[in-house]
């Protein structure tokens, strides 16, 4: 990875985390006011404030501080210090348990509505995808066994319809986490409709780091056959510098013929750091060029790209076969939201049930280079993808504070729901122990998280 996107996936991920951040604050501080409870101070980061400012009839300090990792919200507390006479009816640990309920959970919540409403826009606005139509079937494999052709058209998961490659696979992880068997629906060339069943007993997709579903079951997207033609040569990168321009159409690529854009695509990205001899097609005159495609991680592996945006020009015809656009009035747009925002609820949640149980492998965890890298790469290839990234995050947020450990929200709520059942609240020493716990689990995630970062940087 270059300086340039180095800088741009880290600003990025300030601009992603510090906006997740803000709103699961912010859900902690509103439902607070609106409880009663007065709030000290609202910050976003941790270290040294970079800006403060107090307002409100309450004079909140609102902070901005130096370490965009997450935030709090600081509300008055006996715990925590003296509270004046007057401002006791106002202090958090004085509210009935109810209200503490709702205020905790209010940041997990928010991250949800956060995503609802994300993904909401994206569906009014229309969501390009491609058909779910089957490439080459790997032999031997799951899908050829199972009667899979080049050409289907995958209409059904276990009856969830599909209508684009990102439903599909999405559809094809939350089914294979716990399910035995993939029925997919297709409709094949012939356009008759058949049921297959792909067996997945075995197939240990979740044990592996970054294992792709669709390889192991022996599947891939079909592309049209299309020769690569250069749109667009991207400033400072390997392409400009090997004297590539736009409108050149590539002949071949290190003694390989180029007969199509996929092969091209794949050619570059086998050969990262690797001097490649070019042959360009410009102005009817064969053009012979040298280009060594620049390194960088995609999920885990190193990759070769040279910075170039190529022409795909599809005939009308092959163009209404492939697009496809999911687009929906306000209210459909909505429960489309919630119904995504279920589902990558629900897949988070099963794989981490997965990791904890041994039943998948905890390379899969990222921390925050891995999320920075994902946060610039999105920015970059559009507002679309930057807001499915955000909404994802979010989720993944969301649902790992309510998981039921100290010092998460999930773990006070945890306390709550005690209190509730017994009549009283926790005592101080178990919830001291509980904070320690909590600690040192996040602790041991985190570094976990990071070596997982530093590893794939590295491999």
């Amino acid at each position: 990875m270059d300086f340039i996107s180095i800088i741009y996936s880290a600003l990025a991920f300030v601009a992603a985390i510090g906006t997740l951040v803000t709103i699961h604050e912010f859900g902690h501080y509103w439902v607070a006011r609106l409880c009663g409870v007065k709030v000290l101070r609202f910050s976003v980061g941790f270290g040294k404030p970079l800006w403060t400012k107090k307002a409100g009839p309450d004079q909140t300090e609102y902070v901005l501080a130096a370490i965009p990792l997450g935030g709090y919200v600081k509300m008055l507390d006996e715990r925590e210090g003296e509270v004046a006479k007057e401002d006791i009816g106002r202090a958090f640990n004085r509210q009935p348990v109810t209200k503490r309920f709702a205020i905790v959970l209010a940041g997990p919540a928010f991250n949800f509505i956060f995503a609802i409403l994300a993904y909401s826009v994206m569906f009014m606005g229309g969501v390009n995808g491609i058909k779910p139509y089957i490439g080459d079937v790997g032999s031997p494999s799951i899908a050829y066994s199972a009667g899979v052709q080049t050409e289907d058209l995958i209409l059904s998961i276990n009856g969830v319809e599909t209508l684009s490659w990102e439903k599909a696979r999405l559809t094809m992880m939350q089914q294979a986490v716990d399910e035995p068997v993939l029925r997919l629906q297709l409709q094949g060339r012939d356009l008759q409709i058949r049921d297959v069943e792909l067996d997945l007993d075995g197939l240990s997709f979740l044990q592996d780091e970054n294992v792709d579903l669709l390889e192991q079951l022996g599947l891939s997207m079909w592309r049209p056959d299309i020769p690569p033609k250069i749109n667009e040569v991207i400033a400072g990168g390997a392409a400009q510098a090997a004297g590539v321009k736009a409108g050149d159409e590539i002949i071949a690529l290190g003694g390989i013929r180029i007969t199509n854009i996929n092969q091209w695509v794949e050619t570059i990205r086998a050969n990262p750091e690797t001097e490649l001899i070019l042959l360009v097609l410009r102005d009817q005159q064969r053009v012979t060029l040298m280009i060594t495609p620049r390194s960088q991680l995609d999920e885990g592996r190193e990759i070769g790209f040279i910075g170039v945006r190529n022409v795909v020009e599809l005939p009308e015809e092959l163009r209404h076969k492939l697009k496809v656009i999911e687009q929906y009035g306000p209210f459909e747009a909505i429960a489309q939201a919630v119904n995504k925002t279920w589902q990558m609820s629900a897949l988070t949640l099963k794989v981490l049930g997965k990791l904890i149980i041994g039943e998948a492998s905890v390379k899969n965890l990222s921390g925050p280079i891995t999320i920075a890298k994902y946060a610039g790469l999105s920015a970059q290839i559009g507002l679309e993808q930057f807001f499915s990234f955000l909404a994802i995050i979010s989720i993944s947020l969301g649902v790992l504070n309510l998981l039921p450990v100290p010092m998460l929200d999930g773990g006070h709520l945890m306390y709550y729901c005690v209190e509730i059942i017994k009549g009283s609240p926790v005592s101080e020493s178990v919830e001291a122990l509980g904070q320690r716990i909590g600690m040192a689990l996040l602790m041991m995630l985190m570094t976990l998280a990071i070596y997982n970062d530093v590893l794939r940087l590295v491999e």
